[in-house]
């Protein structure tokens, strides 16, 4: 589970949380403080060197808890830190720091949050809406929840495969339900090929946003077209074509038959 919960501007502890009976090593003010300038002061670091990518997880060797960030590109140097047990998947322990920064984004304006001067009141409320989050995530981390959730994936699987089964079209035996979940995507025929305009290396990181932007823009080889992208990428061809289009409008690509 979730124990703490820390919102970090230019390194100072703008609101923190404990959510465990134990006390922790953000319990203590002075040892908020300090933690707070480190981990401020690491991310800073790893924001300096491209190659390194910005810091999502951490290991204390001494105990069992791991420290998870997130960082929202909206407002500099502002962090969101959890520290968690081996309860919780960091997967889900990054999704629900996203959701708490979306929401703070949404209750506060940008203004407010940048000009913060370090009075500790001012963002008190948003604790019960911290609290609400930390208790979905608890509860998804429970056996149960995951038992319940594994079944309705079994229900739905196969409803899938009796949908098929019943359907005109006629899946092959050997093909199985994800392998024919794949050709179903690429409805529509988009046969384009998108060729770069440029021999020049560009990192498109640096450009785009989102995996399934970076993975598109690698798989461009001026020889796969639309589809074929897409049925690398288990994606589909109006995905593939909408980011092809931007990266035309970019003046990196174009597009043709």
């Amino acid at each position: 589970m979730i124990n703490d919960v820390v919102i970090i501007k230019d390194g100072i502890p703008l609101l923190s949380r404990n959510f465990s009976d134990n006390h922790s090593m953000f319990s203590r003010q002075d040892n908020l403080i300090m933690i707070s300038g480190f981990f401020s002061a690491l991310n800073s670091f790893s924001d300096q060197f491209d190659d390194l990518g910005s810091i999502s997880e951490l290991k204390l060797s001494n105990n069992d808890f791991k420290l998870s960030f997130f960082k929202d590109k909206s407002i500099p140097n502002l962090i969101y830190l959890a520290s968690y047990d081996e309860k919780s998947n960091s997967v889900n322990v990054q999704r629900y720091l996203r959701k708490i920064s979306q929401t703070f984004l949404k209750k506060y304006s940008i203004a407010k949050i940048v000009n913060w001067r370090g009075r500790a009141d001012i963002f008190e409320s948003f604790e019960e809406t911290v609290e609400k989050f930390v208790e979905e995530e608890k509860q998804e981390s429970e056996p149960k929840f995951k038992d319940r959730v594994l079944k309705l994936f079994d229900i739905m699987k196969s409803k899938l495969e009796e949908n098929i089964d019943n359907s005109e079209f006629k899946v092959p035996k050997d093909l199985k339900v994800r392998d024919f979940k794949k050709k179903i995507k690429i409805k529509e025929n988009i046969t384009l090929i998108p060729c770069f305009i440029t021999s020049e290396k560009v990192n498109p990181k640096h450009y785009l946003t989102g995996e399934i932007s970076y993975k598109v823009f690698n798989q461009i080889d001026s020889k796969k077209s639309i589809n074929q992208i897409a049925v690398e990428l288990n994606t589909t061809s109006e995905t593939v074509h909408n980011i092809c289009k931007v990266l035309v409008k970019m003046g990196f690509i174009t597009l043709s038959n």
